[in-house]
């Protein structure tokens, strides 16, 4: 049975260890361990003490020995390098009393291949007072082992590439996300967005239900997180708000069965700043039915955001007062002649003695006036009603759903915003000249912007009188 056992078996003899395991203890040494690590020298000793009486065929073909006497005379080959700190835990476990130990080191064959095995050993009845007999079996392990190392490495891989991936990776379980929506589904209903239109409350539910498993370092850069834990209590700060919307749509896309998707939205910051992202969402394969492995790549566009936003504020807005410029101007007029809206009413007004200004004190001086009649049209109007700039020193006031009374109080509102402004500047002074009409039932709308320069201009040629004319 020994000879023909399919795993390595050795009968050693321990006798010379277990002397000096004795003597060290005579010594006062009762920290075995840390005596051991302190000079490694002792457990290279401690190997060298023990004899080896027999060992099985397997043992040799594992060894690649010709035999008994070729193994031992190769021990120093056999027992090398890792396999000394792996005997450290044996002779604790001896040291302790045991009779036996196990662990898992490594050896070498005699051609020099290395092995990781899987060792057991016991005292054997009727040599516990001297270990004179001793049997340990080895497992060659090397396959597993390799496999265990490729899968550690290929881990750790996966893990660097998640944890330093350049845009913000969030995995997630929407398993409770899935339940709720079952459960709608399970009571009829077949319309997912006429629902959320009517239940907005329910995208709330969902968005509270999903849990984050983890997270890369680039989110918690991103979200100003100081670590995992900080993001994960707090993620009713980040989803929130604007987040809604989007969150509503890719609801419904999953409602439809669509599992991966991309889309623009919005998060917050835990400093409460509006971050915008490219969103892309799949669940991962294996957990189709109950979505409780998500992945969320995040890629930050929100300068990307601010620069649209800028640009659309300079394609609709004039630089110098921040109000409407001409192009919206146009467009406005027309949306608002398709809309047929009544009443609308437009106040024209035009910046007295801006020539006047430049030429005396400089284009400074001119576009300093300028930035100041913004500024008081910015704060005379309210929407609806919308204020541009259509020429050099010409401003209009469009007023949707205002009469000839609202048109005549806008006036009077700028007057008295002007003698206040006026008030902190010595040098130049804001005034306007203005007039102002109200469509007539069916009439074009720039007719009555025409009609409101008409006025407009009747008042600047009778200047510097308040009463205005008006039709």
């Amino acid at each position: 049975m020994f000879q023909l056992a399919p795993i390595s078996l050795w009968v050693e003899d321990y006798s010379g260890v277990k002397i000096q395991l004795e003597e060290w203890q005579r010594q006062g040494v009762t920290d075995i361990r840390g005596f051991l690590v302190a000079d490694r020298s002792r457990v290279k000793h401690c190997a060298g003490l023990i004899r080896v009486i027999d060992v099985n065929r397997r043992t040799l073909e594992l060894f690649e020995a010709e035999d008994l006497i070729r193994l031992v005379a190769n021990l120093d080959h056999v027992f090398r390098g890792d396999m000394f700190e792996s005997h450290i835990d044996e002779l604790v476990q001896l040291w302790d009393g045991k009779g036996s130990f196990s662990g898992q080191t490594v050896n070498y064959t005699l051609s020099g291949r290395r092995m990781d095995i899987r060792l057991n050993g016991a005292v054997l009845p009727g040599y516990e007072a001297d270990w004179s007999r001793v049997l340990v079996s080895i497992d060659d392990i090397s396959d597993y082992e390799a496999a265990r190392r490729a899968l550690a490495a290929s881990d750790a891989y996966a893990r660097g590439l998640f944890d330093h991936s350049p845009v913000s990776l969030w995995v997630e379980d929407f398993s409770s996300v899935k339940k709720l929506m079952d459960e709608v589904r399970a009571c009829g209903i077949v319309d997912f967005r006429t629902f959320t239109d009517v239940h907005p409350e329910f995208i709330d539910r969902c968005m509270s239900e999903i849990r984050i498993i983890d997270v890369n370092e680039e989110t918690l850069r991103i979200f100003r997180a100081v670590e995992r834990e900080d993001l994960l209590l707090r993620k009713h700060e980040i989803f929130r708000d604007a987040m809604r919307r989007p969150f509503c749509e890719q609801l419904i896309e999953l409602w439809a069965g669509k599992l991966m998707q991309q889309r623009e939205v919005v998060n917050y910051s835990l400093d409460s700043d509006e971050l915008h992202f490219l969103m892309q969402f799949s669940v991962l394969p294996g957990h189709e039915d109950d979505w409780s492995l998500v992945q969320v790549a995040l890629t930050d566009i929100t300068a990307r955001k601010k620069a649209e936003a800028y640009l659309e504020f300079l394609g609709m807005h004039d630089v110098l007062t921040k109000l409407h410029n001409r192009s919206f101007y146009v467009d406005e007029l027309q949306r608002l002649e398709r809309s047929r809206l009544a009443p609308i009413t437009i106040v024209m007004a035009d910046l007295n003695g801006l020539k006047a200004t430049n030429d005396e004190f400089g284009h400074a001086a001119g576009d300093q006036v300028l930035r100041r009649a913004g500024e008081i049209l910015m704060a005379a109007v309210e929407r609806p009603a919308k204020a541009a700039r259509i020429g050099g020193d010409e401003f209009v006031i469009l007023m949707p759903g205002a009469d000839e009374r609202a048109g005549q109080a806008m006036i009077e509102n700028i007057l008295r915003l002007s003698e206040l402004n006026n008030q902190y500047y010595g040098r130049s002074t804001v005034s306007f000249s203005m007039g102002v009409a109200t469509a007539r039932p069916g009439e074009p709308l720039e007719e009555v912007a025409k009609r409101a320069d008409v006025l407009m201009y009747q008042q600047k040629r009778n200047r510097p009188s308040r009463s205005l004319p008006h039709s």
